[in-house]
């Protein structure tokens, strides 16, 4: 099988990260590319499962190194990136690389793979939606979810610089509309 990525990116709280697990059990030639991050885990995380989770020092380290295939400060001293050890070891396992960025992310990994890739932008259903579904997560501050909102309107102007836009406003409809999208994308 030739090399292929497919690529999930999307406002926080679209939704994308629910859409990938569920489209895990459908797929068994998928591997899922672990993101680096400089913020602290998570209630439930774990290290090498979730993220690899780096100090900010460690992080600068590796981006001095040029050990990231893509990297961004998402939020004030808080980055994300993709290591090329992830592409190399997902490769080498002969999979399918499923990556689960932001926006920016995904332009970049795109650009890198070109037509190696598929490139999905989760849209949700409009932006009071994905404030209630931030909200409800419990997890912000009123400040941080100010900010997520403010990043989440200009991301959702970039949508149109991926290949597919699967709108999430009935998960079910979702999840099968980007799994067939992605099964005739494994066809060629």
């Amino acid at each position: 099988m030739k090399r292929k990525a497919i690529l999930f990116s999307a406002p926080s709280g679209s939704g994308k990260t629910t859409i990938i697990k569920r489209l895990m059990t459908y797929f068994d030639c998928f591997e899922f590319s672990i993101s680096a991050t400089s913020r602290q885990p998570r209630e439930g995380e774990r290290n090498g499962v979730d993220y690899y989770f780096l100090t900010p020092e460690a992080f600068q380290q590796r981006i001095d190194n040029g050990d990231f295939l893509e990297w961004e400060e998402v939020y004030a001293n808080t980055r994300y990136g993709t290591l090329k050890s992830e592409v190399d070891r997902i490769c080498g396992n002969g999979k399918v690389m499923i990556f689960d960025v932001d926006v920016n992310g995904g332009i970049n990994i795109k650009r890198y793979f070109g037509d190696d890739a598929l490139a999905i932008f989760i849209m949700p259903p409009s932006i009071e939606v994905l404030e209630q579904r931030l909200r409800s997560r419990g997890t912000e501050t009123e400040e941080s979810l100010q900010k997520r909102l403010g990043r989440s309107s200009k991301e959702l102007k970039e949508a149109h610089r991926f290949d597919v836009t699967i709108v999430n406003d009935d998960l079910q409809r979702a999840v099968e509309e980007t799994r067939q999208t992605i099964e005739k994308y494994l066809e060629n």
